[in-house]
C-alpha cells in the first residue's frame, strides 16, 4: 500500500514493474530521433513534461511501454527512449488492453488524439475504461485534425468552419471528460499543454492510480486551430475562465477565489456564483473519491463549449475499484490450480468441430 498525493491510501499501481537500478533523468528517456512537429506545437511541452516526469517513477526504462495510435500526437513513441509502439487508427487501446493484460510487469502508456481517440477508436477507448485495464491514457484534444490538415474532429465546436465543413460543423462535440466518466472510468483528469507544473502533478497522480487512468490534454495546434485554449493560457483571462479542482477544497476561482461553485438545491445542477458571506457554505468542496461520478459529471458540463469559460482543470474522478488485469490473472492462477495446465492443441481439436464436406 502506498499513499496518493491527494492523501487516500490506494494500492501501488506499479508494484510489479521492475525498478531501475541507477537513478534516471530526462535525458534518459529521449530517443535519438528527430522530433518532428510543426514548430510550436503544443505536443513539445507534453513531451518534454512526460520526458521529465518518467525519472519519478523510478521504473526501468525496458519496462515501460507507450502504445499509439494515429495521428501527430501518436509520434510520440519514437521520441521515448522506451520500448514503445506505433500502432493503427483507432486502437492503441486494444492493443494496450492486451500488453497490459498479459505482461503485468510492464507500465503501458497509451498516447491518443481528439480524432483518433473519439472517432474511428471510439468503442476501444470506452471499453478499455469500463474494464479498468491498468492503463494510463494521455488524450491530446486539440478540437482539430492536425495530421491530416484540418478538418474538423469529434470535439470541434458546433459551426467550426474547416476544410471538411466550409459552411460550418453541424455536429455536437463530445466531451471527452464526460464520455470517460460516463463509462465509468475510475480515474479522468484534465489538463493543459503549457501548464508543466499542472500537467506533471496530474501525471503523477494517473500513474500512481491503479486501473485505467485518461488525461485529457488540452493541446494548441498552432497551424490549423491556433490559439484554441488561449482564454485558459492567458493570465488575465484565465483567472475567470479557469476553475482549479483540488480534493478536500472548496471550488472557488477568479481574483481572491470571488467567484464558486454551488448546487442548485431546486434542479440538483451545479452553477457559478458571486461567492458573498450568505452562500459562501454552499461552496461545494471537491470530492475526487465520491463514490458516485454525478458530481464529477456535473463539473465535466460547467464550460461553455465555445468560450471555455469555466472550466475545470484537475483530477475529477479518482476512485478504487478491481483492476481488470488483477482479476484476469487471479482467473488464470485459479484455473491451473483447479483444473492443471491446459493444452491448446486438445482445445483446437476438440469436439466443437465440423467437417466441410465436397
Amino acid at each position: 500500500m502506498t499513499e496518493t498525493l491527494e492523501g487516500s491510501t490506494t494500492i501501488e499501481a506499479l508494484s510489479l514493474v521492475p525498478k531501475a537500478e541507477a537513478k534516471q533523468s530526462m535525458k534518459d528517456f529521449k530517443s535519438d530521433q528527430e522530433v518532428r512537429w510543426c514548430p510550436g506545437c503544443g505536443d513539445y511541452a507534453i513531451l518534454a513534461a512526460v520526458q521529465g516526469f518518467m525519472p519519478e517513477l523510478g521504473l526501468a526504462k525496458e519496462n515501460i511501454v507507450f502504445v499509439s495510435g494515429i495521428g501527430c500526437s501518436s509520434r510520440f513513441p519514437y521520441y521515448m527512449n522506451t520500448y514503445g509502439m506505433h500502432s493503427i487508427h483507432g486502437r492503441a487501446p486494444a492493443i494496450a488492453t492486451g500488453l497490459a493484460s498479459s505482461r503485468r510487469d510492464l507500465s503501458v502508456w497509451v498516447v491518443t488524439g481528439d480524432g483518433d481517440a473519439l472517432s474511428i477508436g471510439g468503442n476501444h477507448l470506452i471499453h478499455a475504461l469500463r474494464r479498468n485495464v491498468n492503463l494510463k491514457i494521455l488524450l491530446f484534444n486539440n478540437r482539430i485534425y492536425g495530421l491530416t490538415k484540418g478538418q474538423y474532429s469529434p470535439t470541434s465546436e458546433v459551426g467550426k468552419v474547416t476544410k471538411s465543413t466550409p459552411m460550418g460543423s453541424l455536429d455536437a462535440p463530445f466531451n471527452p471528460v464526460s464520455l470517460a466518466l460516463g463509462a465509468e472510468a475510475s480515474f479522468v483528469a484534465r489538463t493543459v499543454d503549457s501548464d508543466r507544473k499542472h500537467l506533471t502533478e496530474v501525471l503523477r497522480q494517473a500513474a500512481a492510480h491503479p486501473g485505467t487512468a485518461l488525461v485529457e490534454i488540452y493541446q494548441n495546434c498552432n497551424i490549423f486551430n491556433d490559439g484554441a485554449f488561449e482564454v485558459l493560457k492567458d493570465k488575465d483571462q484565465a483567472q475567470e475562465a479557469v476553475i482549479r479542482l483540488e480534493h478536500g477544497r472548496p471550488i472557488r476561482f477568479g481574483a481572491d477565489g470571488a467567484k464558486g461553485v454551488v448546487r442548485d438545491p431546486d434542479t440538483g445542477d451545479l452553477a457559478v456564483v458571486t461567492v458573498t458571506p450568505e452562500n459562501e457554505d454552499r461552496i461545494l468542496v471537491h470530492n475526487a473519491h465520491q463514490s458516485s461520478p454525478t458530481t464529477a459529471f456535473a463539473l465535466s458540463r460547467l464550460a461553455d463549449p465555445h468560450t471555455l469559460h469555466h472550466t475545470p482543470i484537475g483530477v475529477f474522478r479518482n476512485v478504487e475499484r478491481p483492476v481488470y488485469d488483477t482479476q484476469m490473472s487471479e482467473q488464470l492462477d485459479a484455473a491451473v490450480e483447479q483444473r492443471g495446465k491446459g493444452d491448446l492443441g486438445a482445445l483446437l481439436a476438440g469436439n466443437d468441430t465440423w467437417t466441410v464436406v465436397g
